[in-house]
């Protein structure tokens, strides 16, 4: 690697640095670690604080990993996660990967009055409330909060959530298909209690997703609630010209 040619101006020297990072990363593998930002400094002749500045940027958008006292390695690559009425387990399959669940939290509670207006039932009514972590080839992805009505699965049991998706346990068990949905994500920092869950360190980005789901028949059947890693995932949507 040779020093970089003199440019005027700090942005143009942060943009070839990046792309001499960028070059350096098509040769690594996942894990691998980079040069010491001493070394790195001295063979792209920059100074230490123009380096880390394009070093954060990438850590960044998920592209390298820092860990305090160990130093700088290429992360693995984002997940791209459509906008579209797809399970985790269905949407990680399609991608060669390994779906899988851990339940946190199994309970029957009262809905209460807000629950209870969110899938349209009596605040009295049963609604299962369940805590699970999502995850990909056994890593953590995302933690889950379901809500969904009881009486639908009256006898879901713990274990079942562990290996099976809720849309195709009611798919298999009710023939309930899922028809809609409403959906908002907005961008959130992990609390102490989901870095914890998640294996992240605290405040680290996240989305949070919260979607209202209905059945063919025009049935509320769940409410969920999930936090999903932001240094595994980047959002996708396709858009189309609207009609006139």
């Amino acid at each position: 690697m040779t020093g970089l040619a003199n440019t005027n101006g700090r942005g143009s020297k942060q943009a070839l640095v990046r792309d001499e990072i960028l070059g350096m990363l098509d040769d690594l593998q996942v894990g691998d670690a980079l040069p010491s930002e001493r070394r790195l400094a001295t063979d792209l002749g920059v100074s230490r604080p123009t380096l880390r500045a394009v070093i954060d940027e990438l850590v960044r958008e998920g592209l390298l990993l820092r860990r305090h006292g160990s130093g700088t390695y290429v992360a693995e690559p984002k997940i791209a996660l459509p906008l579209t009425m797809t399970s985790f387990s269905e949407d990680m399959t399609r991608r060669g990967m390994r779906p899988g669940s851990r339940v946190v939290d199994f309970q029957c509670l009262a809905a209460g009055a807000k629950l209870g207006q969110r899938l349209q039932i009596s605040p009295v009514d049963e609604v299962w409330v369940i805590t699970r972590l999502r995850l990909a080839d056994d890593e953590t992805m995302a933690i889950e909060w379901l809500h969904a009505p009881r009486r639908l699965l009256g006898d879901l049991r713990r274990e079942e959530l562990s290996d099976h998706s809720y849309y195709e346990l009611l798919r298999e068990r009710q023939g309930i298909t899922i028809a809609s949905g409403v959906q908002t994500i907005e961008p959130t920092v992990t609390s102490p209690e989901e870095a914890e869950l998640l294996g992240v360190p605290v405040h680290s980005p996240a989305f949070l997703f919260e979607r209202t789901t209905t059945s063919e028949d025009g049935e509320v059947v769940e409410f969920v609630r999930s936090v999903y890693r932001g240094d595994r995932y980047r959002l996708v949507t396709e858009l189309r010209p609207a009609l006139r």
